[in-house]
């Protein structure tokens, strides 16, 4: 216990991460040279580092830590289990308590006839559930050959087997290739593709990409289409107006299961309770995790609508489960973490103060030099930068390296913010209050500041 508490200095701790810890998405030989920074406490919306650097976290973690860090509830809830029930698994005719409550509470929160949960440890994890849950469903309706699954380039699933292979990141196919039956059309991203054509026209015309896969795939062979209703890791990507209206009419016209990939947006992320009733989706099964226990404990599902789960009953055994589904600990945070979003409306506080406070300090980023475009749905937003504000034009050198050197500068003034190539994202706690988005606003337009000085200096603002 020592060791973690009472902790060695930053750079023997830094040696010995280097030494033993292999990183997620991340070169580990150059981490070593350089050093990780090293997070020690938590509390709200601010981080501290070995060194005692107070950070702001413009991320919410991984996008996860919705109520902010450091609620003693949490912990009471889960030191309260562990003693109680610290694991029982759901397989073999068992339940447990927290397991069944949170479902029944999940169900109740979740829109239209999404009233059943099948529980997994990760949103990765509940995405290669739904492969599986969803031919399944198709084999027991006598289509066993509605494999076929349908995303998007640029969309983000997870990272395992399956997850990754359903998104559409092409450097994560790159590594352990793809699982076959997974096609992927083209992202609602106006400002990087659109050209000349206005957001709207674009918006249609990429969602009519999907009925055009279909046709060309045959109907018959089509299971499934899987969308974020924003996208997240691909850079905070808000579809125009008339994508999601258009994706409706398609999967509605060919009988496909849709699905709203929600582990980012889930949980009042965009001022409700769900992105899918923010954008006016019908999905039949909703994949969650992060916001559910606000990152304090691994847990994520999949929230199926009574169609499919009505369809299984009877068929016999669906042959899928993780040894932590529904894990009693990780089950009783979530719920504990919801009556708090509830409770204290934090849903509420996103759309009717925290969003419109920050939509207006950051649509004035629009007027730096290097800020070509500004997205902001309820507390997640993006920063498109490049050279040339007028044609969107993008950097001569190679693709983020701008961002990653925003993103520095960020860091350097205890700001965490992402850069997805050379766009830059936020996503902090939905707790964050107006002071604190005045901080978050002060650092990031400093940190823009001094990007673009860097820049200028090294002649590397330039276009392509």
């Amino acid at each position: 216990m020592n060791m973690i508490t009472n902790h060695l200095p930053t750079a023997e701790l830094q040696a010995l991460d280097a030494a033993h810890h292999m990183h997620p998405f991340t070169d580990n030989g150059e981490l070593a040279a350089r050093g990780a920074r090293v997070m020690t406490q938590a509390k709200g919306v601010w981080l501290t580092d070995s060194d005692g650097n107070k950070i702001i976290d413009g991320m919410a973690g991984l996008w996860c830590v919705n109520i902010g860090y450091g609620r003693d509830e949490l912990a009471d809830v889960a030191a309260r289990q562990i003693k109680e029930l610290c694991y029982y698994n759901t397989f073999f005719m068992t339940t447990h308590v927290p397991a069944i409550a949170l479902a029944a509470k999940i169900a109740e929160l979740a829109p239209g006839d999404l009233n059943h949960v099948f529980f997994a440890g990760s949103g990765s994890e509940a995405n290669d559930t739904n492969i599986r849950l969803v031919r399944r469903y198709w084999d027991i309706k006598g289509h066993p050959e509605k494999r076929v699954f349908i995303s998007r380039k640029n969309g983000y699933h997870g990272s395992t087997m399956g997850g990754g292979s359903l998104g559409g990141m092409t450097y994560i196919h790159a590594h352990g290739g793809l699982i076959d039956g997974i096609v992927h059309i083209g992202q609602p991203h106006w400002y990087a593709e659109g050209g000349d054509m206005t957001p709207e026209a674009f918006g249609l015309m990429r969602a009519q990409e999907l009925e055009a896969k279909i046709l060309e795939l045959g109907v018959e062979n089509v299971a499934a289409f899987i969308a974020e209703p924003v996208q997240g890791a691909g850079g905070v990507i808000i579809a125009p107006s008339t994508y999601w209206p258009e994706i409706q009419r398609i999967v509605d016209k060919y009988g496909i299961l849709l699905i709203a990939d929600e582990v980012i947006t889930g949980f009042g992320r965009t001022g409700n309770w769900f992105g899918s009733e923010t954008f006016n989706i019908r999905p039949h099964i909703m994949t969650i995790a992060k916001g559910l226990s606000s990152g304090y404990m691994p847990i994520g599902g999949s929230i199926v609508c009574d169609e499919i789960a009505h369809t299984f009953e009877g068929s016999g055994d669906f042959n899928h489960g993780y040894t932590y589904s529904g894990h009693p600990v990780a089950a009783a945070v979530a719920l504990e973490n919801l009556r708090i979003i509830q409770e204290e409306g934090i849903v509420e506080h996103v759309r009717n103060v925290a969003h419109p406070y920050l939509a207006e300090q950051w649509h004035s980023l629009a007027d730096h030099p290097m800020v070509g475009e500004t997205k902001l749905v309820g507390l997640m937003g993006s920063l498109a930068l490049t050279p040339n504000k007028e044609t969107r034009a993008k950097f001569k050198s190679e693709a983020g390296k701008v961002g990653f050197r925003t993103r520095e500068r960020c860091f350097a003034n205890n700001l965490v913010m992402r850069h997805v190539g050379d766009r830059m994202i936020i996503s902090p706690p939905l707790v964050i209050t107006t002071d604190e988005i005045d901080v978050l606003m002060a650092r990031a337009r400093k940190s823009l500041d001094e990007s673009y000085a860097g820049l200028k200096a090294d002649g590397m603002f330039v276009a392509a």
